[in-house]
């Protein structure tokens, strides 16, 4: 991805009045203090390919950059190459028509990496590209032979300290001097030349307007960017930064971290727009090798990694658990993962219980600890709303883990935001509607009976019971209150349509779009379950050895037609990718009166017991193949 900072010049007094135009904040006196730390998560969408369509969309200047490119670095066709903040893939699948053959892209922009996929698919080019952030990424040591960054790419974290991770993943992943280019604006060019306001038509609809400054430390170009459509107004009034690096600084930091630079050469750009260019006007392309020896790469194979396994405190009471505790199958449960666990070459596992100790823990052995497996679905103090804090504290300790991040596990604790992300996808979920907490009788909403009352917070199936499916008033009344003394009366109750259809789970295992498994699909067989009792999977089920459900229900493979099958996948497979899933997660769906699948719920960091859902898929996985 790359960013232009100044364009046409305009008048240079300051706005007058206090007026604030539809979509705009109006007239700012401090542009840095309005950029946010992330602000590359949002920016880089269709309006970033209009405003900077004039070079990120010109095919001649993506194939002159990649001709300079090309006589820079040392390269066959077949060298695994990787473009990081590779925007809409222009560069990539440049080289794709050129016959390079083994090619990866990672950005962080989830448009922009959908439409490089688009591309690749209509012109059939061989890439693949990713979604992920630059300071973490999910390839293996000693990857790549090729790694670069264009267009500006370089700088966009906030601090300098953030730039250095950078460096240090991609020597991890360049194998034993393997090549990096980095092309970047030249910060003492840009220091004297930039325009503190500018303006330029984008076609006959748009308009952007630019402010800019240097940070106070003079480190960073601070911009904002006004778009504004001539019939809808302003429809974008955004705040980034970039530092700047001139090819002396940047080359010192490719020293300290471990590269030994080649060359540093300057390129420029021309518009077809005959447009101002600003950071892309003119550049440095730096190329530089990895000092990594083959030795130390094959010491680095050989190491035993160090990998902590995080799970609930079995110290501690457990609200969720029947008597509040641990029992024999939770220990009998910790001892297989143990035992299975050591099976495994090339890995010391040691596990992490002690909920009292877990900061200190984890802090004093961080620059040791090479992974972690997080199995706290308990959450921290085995609190479930503090599921969250465990990977929470993980990524502020840099700390590499498995399962959900703390935003997707914050998203799929509330069912009624799930709901609403699947409906803005069109993936259908069983009418429903809220309680709220102050709501102290039930008030007629439009649905019809039977339905079942479920905590709109939570997971492992607490408040949900046999009294849960309700046929009238009274016993939604009754169910209400009873979801409410399980969990508390500060919390709003989902109110859902009970469908009567198959009660299916779907699990992936992996990363889509490109390195997953979609499991075989389960359903609950309720066959055995003596009449009377709702066809559910609820708490009895799950917690309660001496119930009917608990010994009547058991998971069989799923019998559906292959259509639905599909469907099932391509669904959870989009819903991973939105709620930010990571690694493994449980869908959990049940078909209506017509088949037709609904959503009821995602679990991002599912129980891995040896009898839980995924891994009984899992088994069905193994026994497949």
């Amino acid at each position: 991805m790359s960013r232009k900072t100044t364009r046409h010049s305009a008048a240079k007094s300051k706005p007058q009045g206090k007026a604030v135009i539809r979509g705009s904040i109006g007239p700012v006196e401090d542009l840095e203090s309005y950029v946010k730390a992330d602000w590359w998560r949002d920016i880089f969408n269709a309006n970033y390919l209009r405003t900077d369509g004039d070079v990120v969309e010109d095919p001649d200047i993506t194939e002159g950059e990649i001709d300079a490119f090309l006589e820079l670095v040392d390269v066959e066709q077949d060298a695994c190459i990787l473009d990081l903040c590779c925007g809409q893939g222009r560069h990539l699948l440049e080289l794709a028509r050129r016959g390079f053959t083994n090619l990866y892209g990672v950005d962080r922009s989830h448009y922009l990496i959908s439409r490089a996929r688009r591309i690749a698919r209509q012109h059939g080019y061989t890439a693949t590209f990713r979604e992920g952030d630059a300071r973490k990424l999910r390839f293996r040591d000693n990857t790549f032979d090729l790694i670069y960054l264009a267009g500006n790419s370089f700088g966009y974290f906030e601090s300098a300290e953030d730039d250095i991770a950078v460096l240090t993943e991609l020597r991890r992943l360049l194998k034993p001097a393997g090549q990096l280019l980095i092309d970047f604006t030249d910060g003492d060019f840009l220091r004297e030349k930039f325009e503190s306001r500018s303006w330029e038509w984008i076609d006959k609809n748009y308009f952007v307007c630019r402010e800019r400054t240097l940070s106070k430390d003079n480190a960073r170009l601070i911009s904002r960017e006004v778009i504004t459509h001539t019939k809808k107004g302003v429809v974008a009034d955004q705040f980034y930064a970039e530092r700047l690096y001139n090819a002396s600084q940047l080359g010192t930091l490719l020293a300290e971290n471990g590269f030994d630079v080649l060359e540093a050469r300057l390129m420029s750009t021309m518009s077809k727009r005959n447009q101002d260019l600003g950071m892309m006007a003119q550049r440095v392309v730096l190329t530089a090798r990895s000092n990594k020896r083959a030795g130390d790469a094959r010491e680095e194979e050989r190491r035993v990694r160090q990998v902590k396994v995080v799970m609930g405190d079995h110290r501690r009471s457990d609200s969720v658990k029947p008597n509040s505790a641990f029992d024999s199958d939770d220990f009998h449960t910790i001892n297989e993962l143990k035992s299975a666990l050591a099976q495994l070459d090339g890995f010391n596992f040691s596990y992490l219980d002690n909920h009292g100790e877990l900061v200190d823990a984890l802090r004093e052995d961080a620059g040791k600890i090479d992974f972690v497996f997080n199995l706290c679905d308990e959450g921290f103090n085995n609190e479930a709303s503090k599921e969250l804090h465990v990977p929470s504290l993980l990524e502020m300790l840099d700390i590499r883990y498995s399962g959900g991040n703390p935003q997707c596990l914050a998203y799929c604790y509330d069912k009624s935001l799930i709901r609403g992300i699947a409906k803005e996808m069109d993936i259908p979920v069983p009418a429903a509607f809220s309680v709220a907490p102050e709501e102290v009788a039930f008030i007629s909403k439009p649905i019809d009976f039977p339905v079942i009352v479920k905590p709109n917070y939570g997971d492992s199936s607490v408040g949900i019971t046999v009294d849960s499916v309700c046929y009238d008033v009274g016993q939604l009344e009754y169910a209400i209150a009873k979801v409410r003394e399980a969990t508390g009366f500060d919390r709003p109750v989902l109110v859902e349509q009970f469908l009567t259809g198959k009660d299916i789970s779907v699990g992936i295992i992996g990363n889509p779009p490109d390195s997953y498994t979609v499991l075989p699909v389960i359903e609950e067989d309720y066959s055995q379950l003596p009449e009377g009792l709702p066809r559910i999977c609820g708490y009895e089920a799950k917690w309660d050895t001496e119930s009917d459900y608990f010994r009547n229900i058991k998971s069989i493979p799923a019998e559906l037609p292959q259509s639905t099958i599909d469907f099932l996948g391509a669904s959870c497979i989009r819903l991973f990718q939105r709620v930010g899933c990571q690694d493994y997660a449980r869908f959990d769906w049940r078909l209506d009166a017509n088949n037709t699948p609904r959503l009821l719920e995602v679990n991002p960091n599912p129980g891995w017991c040896w009898d839980g859902h995924l891994a009984r898929m899992a088994e069905r996985n193994t026994r497949r193949l």
